[in-house]
């Protein structure tokens, strides 16, 4: 697969190389012309974006199957995964090989391409310059032909790879069927499993059988479709919305599939969405019946216990009593040994009261003691605040005074000053 995308790159590149010396060789030629051009290299890059997203999935889901190999050395079979490994190697070599090929070919294109264009710019055409581009043109067209003839044959032997392996594969997955058909005529159930079976069937509710029936009719899960052009219809019809608009994108990523196909699909998709809704409310019903049914069975379960254990309790009443005769005066027994070994604990406990009394009227009285020197020293700070407050207080009170005179003598003066200046204004 990464083969394929290969070539379709080289493909594209090539095509656009020669677009390139094409435009360059009719720049004087109409406007009509570089527009069609252009239209037409606009679709040959859609349709490559389209394939190489194709292939881009095909690669991917690819990748996603190689953790078989995993699987097989958790099991064991080191045979297998040592094959695959070691022909995934022999492809990766092959892949890089053929890559390295393919980017010095079209880097031989390129510089054709660049010089092609270094000898168009400001250069006055003469014959023997066109007859220069002319060779190069055509040393161009004919790399680019014979790579794309190249690609196309590998394409072609890839392609005929692919068939063989499809062929291969659906040949094995016949034989594994005969295999399990072959299993299931040998082995005979007993007749109590297979009424047991059908009377499952026929508890089955009708939408589900339904939709069976509705998907064997119409060619599985698919609706007769291949998987991947399915999976490619619901991301679309998903992105979508359902909306009518996605058929015309559908048809891009689908091109072999016509509108008419891709609208009886999707009638089709919303009649299997239909049906597995009401499949799925007919099960939310059928779980509910049953859970009822089961909660109903289990309280019958749980009355029939509870008379089971009435029985049992009358039978073990006597020995109870029995036995509890002989506990009583065991307990007695245990009780007066209890109540001396109590006394001791209480007057043991007295002495103890005592001690930890004597002990904490100490420790009271210490901390009385420590309280009281934390007042004093507390007492002690507040007056020293309170005192250095007092003289910043007289201090702040002495500097307004003091501001208050000098403005006091600042305004005298200014109005001594204005005094004098105003007989002299009129003389002016």
């Amino acid at each position: 697969m990464a083969s394929l995308a290969t070539t379709g790159c080289s493909e594209k590149l090539c095509s656009r190389e020669g677009d390139g010396i094409r435009r360059a060789c009719t720049s004087s030629s109409p406007i009509s012309r570089d527009y069609v051009d252009e239209k037409q290299a606009r679709q040959e890059a859609a349709l490559f974006l389209r394939e190489a997203e194709r292939t881009r999935k095909q690669i991917e889901k690819l990748e996603k199957e190689r953790t078989l190999s995993v699987q097989c050395r958790k099991h064991g079979w080191t045979d297998v995964s040592g094959g695959l490994e070691e022909y995934e190697r022999i492809l990766g070599e092959e892949r890089h090989a053929e890559m390295a090929k393919i980017k010095k070919q079209l880097e031989k294109i390129q510089n054709g391409v660049r010089k092609f264009q270094r000898l168009l710019i400001d250069v006055k055409p003469t014959p023997e310059l066109i007859e220069r581009l002319q060779v190069i043109m055509s040393e161009v067209e004919v790399a680019i032909s014979a790579l794309k003839e190249e690609q196309c044959t590998s394409f072609e032997g890839l392609l005929k790879e692919e068939r063989i392996c499809r062929q291969e594969i659906a040949a094995y997955g016949k034989k594994i069927e005969n295999w399990n058909l072959a299993v299931n005529s040998e082995f005979k159930p007993p007749a109590a499993p297979t009424v047991k079976i059908k009377t499952l069937d026929r508890d089955l509710p009708a939408e589900v059988r339904a939709v069976e029936s509705y998907l064997q009719k119409t060619g599985g899960t698919c609706g007769g479709w291949d998987q991947f052009d399915h999976q490619t219809f619901l991301r679309v019809w998903t992105k979508y919305s359902g909306q009518p608009a996605y058929r015309k994108e559908a048809k891009l990523y689908l091109p072999c599939k016509t509108l008419e196909e891709i609208q009886r699909h999707e009638e089709w998709h919303l009649e299997l969405t239909y049906l597995q809704d009401r499949k799925r409310e007919a099960i939310q019903r059928w779980k509910t019946s049953k859970e009822l049914e089961h909660q109903t069975k289990i309280q019958r379960q749980e009355e029939a216990e509870q008379a089971e254990r009435s029985k049992k309790e009358a039978r073990n009443q006597a020995q109870q009593l029995k036995a509890e005769e002989e506990k009583r005066v065991a307990a007695q027994q245990l009780e007066e040994w209890k109540e001396a070994k109590r006394r001791k604990e209480e007057q043991e406990a007295e002495q103890q009261l005592a001690e930890e009394k004597r002990k904490s009227k100490r420790e009271k009285e210490e901390r009385r003691r420590q309280l009281i020197v934390k007042l004093s020293v507390e007492e002690q700070l507040r007056l020293k605040r309170e005192e250095e407050e007092e003289w910043k207080r007289g201090r702040r009170e002495e500097e307004e005074r003091e501001m208050d005179e000098r403005r006091k003598r600042a305004a005298k003066g200014i109005k001594r000053l204005s005094e004098r200046t105003l007989p002299l204004q009129p003389a002016l």
